[in-house]
């Protein structure tokens, strides 16, 4: 416990520290007129006070990738703390801030516009349709967990494809009303609940002060599967939105149109970013001790059902929630199980609707034109899931495209940041590093992992690093001009 109240700090210190220091090399100017002030539409544009855009912000970008990637990670043992702290300050926050304050600059562009502006016309083509596609899959994702639960808590007959369509109704009803009649009036509640789901576990946390190794102990890999789970890459695909995540790019510009002032930026992109690790980290430290055989013996699993319990981050995510904060915790972890997903999976699909908006220059004032670029979007969704729900291992194979497309999409835009920092000669070293380091976990995955190329793992990691070497050496000979 003493390197996760230690991490805890770091993250904390982080945000005042380095995240000023990030702001400085930006160059913000309060006294700029931001576009919900020139050009607002009634829809997208809507100026909003800026607790409320830190409230939404923090729950599009936090869903159940801080709950359910930390557990996941967690399983890897100490090295997660390291991850989710350094990750966050370094990688994460970093990302979310330049990419809103860069969508902020240029009237709240989405992220395909801002990286082709960049990076150029061939790459911005790409990253709308692999934009898109990332978009449609968080929201198939981060449906089918809470329709599982909402089926389990429901009569037979009302099941989980039954509520996967519910839900799609009121990803509908949703998009036909602006961005301040729902989500506004809606998410800043459902980010609370999260909140205080987080708190309540660090406060049990704090007062049992349970046995959980420490960083001193050392940094094996702790995986159940270590040989085909290696750290390198596995860990930083595993934990995303702890610690950097390319789907929050997406989110920032929703918000960078209902801002009102650059001096929010901090506070709403680099702070919501590093609220996420502490949420994250928190939940590591419980599923350590839930891991562990003190915690297995408290929550009473064992034999057979652990192993169960330990392959479920729902199931280990309900059982920590209703023994440490009682039936009324367990009842509000519960509703942020279900509500945060939900929430992540409606706001991806206005990014897409949005994207696609911005590429065929069509309004979207008008319900009728909304409704024309999102019901296709919610089809092939919807289509995903069904597929997910016949094949045993759909889901699986989903999430795992899911989570490389997550962190494919915060290499570019990190170098497309890197460019732009380049360009307004800043010190572009900040995001540099982050972007070569992302490049070689994203290239690697993707060639060692079994379901991309299947390469032997010192092969697979070779390529990995070359990639990001000759990536920074193109940087050098071009990418700065």
């Amino acid at each position: 416990m003493i390197t996760f109240c230690f991490a805890l700090l770091l993250l904390i210190g982080g945000y005042f520290v380095y995240g000023k220091f990030v702001e400085k090399v930006f160059g913000i100017e309060p006294d700029r007129s931001t576009p919900a002030v020139t050009n607002p539409d009634g829809v997208d544009f809507v100026p909003l006070p800026h607790w409320k855009i830190f409230m939404i912000q923090f729950l599009n970008i936090a869903g159940l990738g801080p709950i359910f990637g930390a557990i996941m990670g967690a399983r890897f043992g100490e090295s997660s703390f390291l991850w989710i702290v350094f990750g966050t300050i370094f990688a994460g926050a970093v990302h979310d801030y330049l990419a809103g304050m860069i969508s902020l600059r240029n009237n709240g562009e989405s992220l395909p516009e801002t990286i082709g502006r960049y990076l150029g016309l061939t790459t911005k083509q790409i990253m709308r349709g692999f934009t898109v596609i990332l978009m449609i899959l968080v929201g198939a994702v981060f449906v089918a967990g809470p329709a599982e639960i909402l089926a389990s808590l429901t009569p037979a007959h009302l099941n989980t494809t039954f509520w996967i369509y519910v839900i799609f109704i009121y990803y509908i009803i949703a998009t036909l009303f602006p961005i301040d009649k729902i989500i506004g009036r809606v998410y800043p509640f459902f980010a609370a609940t999260l909140l205080f789901m987080a708190i309540g576990i660090l406060v049990v946390l704090l007062v049992k002060f349970p046995a959980i190794p420490e960083i001193t102990d050392g940094l094996a890999n702790r995986h159940p599967n270590a040989a085909g789970s290696p750290l390198f890459p596995m860990l930083f695909i595993s934990i995303a939105c702890g610690a950097i995540s390319g789907f929050h790019a997406t989110q920032s510009p929703l918000m960078a149109r209902c801002m009102t002032s650059e001096k929010q930026g901090r506070p709403i992109f680099y702070g919501s970013m590093i609220t996420e690790g502490i949420v994250a980290l928190i939940w590591a430290a419980a599923a350590t001790y839930f891991f562990s055989p003190e915690g297995q013996l408290e929550f009473g699993v064992g034999g057979q059902e652990a192993a169960q319990v330990n392959g479920s981050a729902a199931i280990i995510v309900k059982k920590i929630s209703e023994n440490w904060l009682g039936i009324a915790g367990g009842i509000l972890a519960l509703l942020g199980v279900v509500a945060a997903p939900i929430t992540s999976g409606d706001t991806a699909f206005r990014s897409a609707r949005l994207i696609v908006a911005d590429f065929m220059h069509f309004d979207q004032k008008s319900i009728a034109r909304r409704l024309t670029v999102c019901i296709p979007l919610f089809i092939v969704a919807i289509a995903i899931l069904v597929y997910s729900l016949a094949d045993k291992d759909g889901f699986e194979m989903i999430w795992r495209y899911f989570a490389w497309c997550n962190q494919t999409l915060a290499v570019f835009t990190l170098w497309a940041i890197t460019v732009f920092l380049a360009q307004q000669h800043k010190l572009y070293w900040i995001s540099l590093i982050p972007a070569l380091f992302m490049t070689a976990v994203v290239t690697t995955y993707i060639c060692f992992d079994p379901t991309g190329i299947g390469l032997s793992y010192p092969i697979a990691t070779g390529i990995g690093i070359a990639t990001a070497l000759c990536l920074g050496i193109w940087f050098f000979a071009k990418g700065k001009r």
